[in-house]
């Protein structure tokens, strides 16, 4: 914030004013997710160019019949999901698995992991991490897995310390509300 307030006191105050837990994604009280772009919003645009020119109830079927073809699709690639959680969050452990290979861990209840001269403190049992990943996300970071790589936990058992919200049962449940089809213009 003192970056911040050099370069426009009047964006500081108006930031500290709007509240952290507004914008920054390590005081929000919800998880927000890695992703912070619209890049779902510029796909949709991009597939209703055409439904644009639509009088309002044609358009808004339009949208319902994508909106329903992209559940009924992610529904059934999620069902076929036999990792411990989905693949986007699987792929995330992989990495953060290779960056782990350059870390010591030690201590029993509470751990100290090593990287590059730096020291992070962190409690697996209570999930708090002095590099803050695990509060943000609620996916192990590499620190973690250095951690349970030195208590020879079997990779396959990383995704228990991992937030409900990416397994696969949880993302399918996201799937589950049907996207009920707008009555005839008539009616």
């Amino acid at each position: 914030m003192s970056k911040v307030g050099k370069i426009d006191p009047r964006v500081k105050e108006y930031l500290e004013e709007a509240g952290y837990d507004k914008w920054s994604r390590c005081h929000s009280p919800v998880n927000r997710d890695r992703m912070m772009t619209s890049n779902i919003t510029e796909c949709i645009n991009g597939c209703l160019v055409e439904a644009r020119v639509l009088p309002i109830l044609g358009f808004l079927e339009e949208v319902r019949i994508l909106s329903a073809t992209w559940n009924c699709k992610n529904s059934e690639i999620t069902s076929y999901t036999n990792t411990t959680l989905g693949r986007r969050f699987q792929e995330i452990l992989t990495d953060n698995g290779v960056k782990s290979l350059r870390m010591t861990a030690a201590g029993s209840y509470l751990y100290c992991v090593y990287e590059s001269g730096r020291r992070y403190i962190i409690d697996i049992d209570r999930g708090t991490y002095n590099c803050c990943r695990y509060q943000i996300d609620e996916i192990l970071c590499a620190h973690a897995i250095a951690i349970l790589k030195s208590i020879n936990v079997d990779g396959k058992e990383y995704g228990r310390y991992c937030s409900e919200l990416y397994r696969p049962n949880t993302i399918v449940k996201t799937y589950e509300l049907p996207i009920v089809p707008m009555p005839d213009m008539k009616d």
